[in-house]
């Protein structure tokens, strides 16, 4: 018993960690050098934006000083300080003096008396090295006297310090017409998010919970607005309800130019989204609780609300988040049809390309960045509450035949289909015609891109060459990302960090990420200036902006591999890129040609993200499609945005004709 208890009183011993393999060590720093590729192309850039919102411009009047002569010229030395001239005159008002990189005052505001015939001289000068003034276009950024004639002292004009600080933001919600932008993106999110969702709840239900025929079909046509830029509808709207619209009698003398056509477009362009996630929520139902329900004679209204909705809750959920977002963030619809009703994107537009306005651009970004990312984080506070809604015991529900729910479910359905079409359609015949509403006889004159404004065919090429490249190498690097995050052993705290920067993106708006690329890859002292205005900074861009839901599906394929095939590699003494290579890539392979075309189909339609990032080299196919709208040249734009359709659903049917002959090959062992 005393050797026991001596045992027992020993001191711990040293705490043995396990020495890394070769494996490890290259896991964890192919980890490290895709995490500092999301660091340098979205942490950075969005850090380069945030700091651009702080910098401001102000006149310093104190650091100017002025001396006036007699009608002869002389001078007695009074010198007169900028500041305290104002002071006395009251020529610039407090907020005046807050203004942009871009911003000029005048000074002879400062001198009741002044007029440019007057034969009385003038002096001026800095009195520190940071003070600037214009003579005419000459800078003067000296502390010497310049003296200066009536005449030309009129020319003169102060400029801005730069400094840090809130006038920006101040300047922003005090501007009425700014800050009313935020009360407007906000109305026409909330709006078109309860109709989608609503719309696509039913469309879902109808397919999920009926035995309607052509289901497929209708499958099929709830996803064409996917393969569209955002605007598309905007367009066939114009040619339905415009001035010169085919039915604008149908509004009742309301204008499609504001609300009402953001709201219509903004239900096309995201049913899609609404749809797959619903329809995925009410595909995994128990069909022991209807039994349940119906043993207890419920009704269906009370079993709808009692079994269904309570199941498909989370789905509608993140129904709902992800439509409020898709909303809220989009530039596209409301550029084409929005008409004076100003939105946040597109104020971020107006300021960047119209008003030169690049630190008033970043303050809009920020606050479109807030509501964007509060929405996505409530969503993945909900999804974390999430419960498994099927066990081992569960039944998979199966929709009996019901003669009036089936003939409801396939009305419904029609109606919701011959909407999506018909604005298709409208934009193909737009396409088409000569003249609206003109000449109605048809032609392909519109598609002589190379007559127009907007890049001519060479931007379509290059948006097929945009989305192979971003397809290629964004599968590349999100795959493998998520391989290593997923199988690396140990390393929780870099594994973490990684998976919140794999999620960011998701937050983060085409419309921000694109202006923070501007800050960051365009300043000359940054090493990678080299690719601003390139393709390869188009790829990046679209890469790092559809990062999220890449990394997403990539996971939830490799979580469906067991860790034993690591274990087992190891005990044979196999490499881990050899396990990757000829296992892990073919077990996974469905997921990663899924990864692959919604790369692709989102490069092609995206406006947002890129649409500050092109060059005439580089302009793209949705960006000619904006471009030839502002110009007047709508239908072109309609054959655009056409030729995008064609070429993504053409996308699509090759991608499933490959996925089904290389599948074949490589999951044979999922039949066995």
């Amino acid at each position: 018993m005393a050797d026991v208890t001596d045992y027992a009183n020993l001191p711990d011993g040293p705490v043995v960690k396990g020495k890394l393999s070769r494996d490890d060590i290259m896991m964890r720093g192919g980890m490290l050098v895709i995490a500092l590729y999301l660091v340098v192309t979205l942490a950075f850039p969005l850090y380069a934006m945030l700091s651009k919102s702080f910098s401001t411009y102000r006149f310093d009047l104190s650091q100017y000083e002025f001396q006036v002569s007699d009608e002869n010229g002389v001078f007695d030395g009074t010198v007169l300080n900028g500041a305290e001239l104002n002071a006395q005159t009251g020529a610039i008002d407090e907020a005046e003096l807050s203004t942009g990189s871009d911003g000029r005052i005048g000074v002879t505001g400062f001198f009741p008396d002044f007029s440019f015939r007057s034969p009385v001289m003038y002096q001026i000068r800095n009195t520190s090295d940071q003070g600037r003034f214009l003579v005419g276009s000459t800078l003067q950024d000296g502390t010497d006297w310049v003296t200066l004639d009536s005449n030309t002292f009129r020319r003169v004009q102060l400029r801005p310090v730069k400094s840090t600080g809130f006038d920006n933001f101040v300047n922003y919600f005090s501007t009425p017409a700014l800050f009313n932008s935020i009360k407007n993106s906000l109305w026409i999110a909330v709006v078109s998010t309860i109709v989608t969702v609503t719309l696509a709840f039913w469309f879902a239900y109808a397919l999920n919970r009926s035995c309607m025929r052509f289901k497929g079909v209708f499958r099929l046509i709830a996803m064409a607005p996917i393969l569209v830029p955002s605007l598309l509808p905007g367009i066939a709207l114009v040619y339905l309800f415009g001035n010169q619209g085919m039915i604008k009698e149908l509004l009742f003398g309301a204008s499609i130019y504001g609300p009402i056509g953001i709201v219509i477009g903004s239900i096309f362009f995201t049913f899609p989204h609404a749809f797959i996630i619903i329809s995925t929520a009410l595909a995994i139902s128990d069909a022991r609780l209807y039994e349940a329900a119906a043993s207890l004679r419920a009704t269906r209204w009370r079993t709808f609300w009692t079994v269904t909705i309570p199941g498909a809750r989370y789905g509608l959920i993140s129904a709902a988040f992800v439509v409020f977002n898709l909303v809220i963030t989009d530039f596209g619809l409301p550029k084409v049809i929005g008409g004076q009703f100003n939105v946040l994107a597109v104020d971020i537009y107006k300021q960047v390309i119209g008003q030169q306005n690049f630190e008033m651009g970043a303050v809009v970004s920020v606050v479109l960045v807030i509501p964007a990312i509060f929405a996505f984080a409530i969503d993945r506070l909900v999804q974390s509450k999430q419960v498994a809604l099927l066990s081992a015991r569960s039944v998979p529900y199966q929709p009996q035949p019901n003669k009036r729910t089936d003939t409801l479910s396939f009305i419904y359905c029609t109606l919701v289909g011959l909407f999506i079409v018909g604005i298709l359609a409208v934009c193909q015949f737009a396409a088409l015609i000569k003249f609206w509403p003109y000449d109605l006889s048809l032609s392909l004159n519109n598609y002589q891109f190379d007559k127009m404004d907007g890049g001519g065919w060479g931007s379509y090429y290059n948006s097929i060459k945009l989305g192979l490249l971003t397809a290629v190498f964004g599968t590349a690097i999100v795959f493998f990302g998520a391989y290593l995050v997923e199988k690396t052993k140990g390393f929780r705290t870099g594994r973490a960090l990684f998976q919140m920067f794999a999620m960011l993106p998701m937050a983060i708006p085409g419309m921000v990420l694109g202006l923070a690329y501007i800050f960051f890859f365009n300043n000359p002292s940054n090493p990678l200036n080299a690719i601003y205005g390139t393709m390869a900074i188009l790829v990046i861009c679209s890469v790092t902006h559809f990062y999220t839901v890449s990394h997403l599906t990539a996971v939830t394929a490799l979580k469906q591999m067991d860790r034993e095939f690591e274990s087992v590699s190891a005990s044979l003494k196999q490499p881990t890129m050899k396990l990757f290579s000829r296992v892990t890539v073919p077990v996974c392979l469905p997921s990663i040609l899924d990864i692959s075309i919604y790369l692709f189909v989102n490069a092609m339609t995206t406006v947002s993200a890129v649409v500050f990032l092109y060059s005439p080299k580089t302009s793209l196919a949705s960006i000619a499609v904006l471009n030839m709208d502002d110009a007047g040249d709508i239908a072109p734009a309609a054959a655009m945005g056409m030729m995008i359709f064609y070429t993504n659903a053409a996308a699509r049917i090759i991608h499933l004709i490959v996925s089904k002959g290389v599948l074949t090959r490589t999951q044979a062992w999922r039949t066995r």
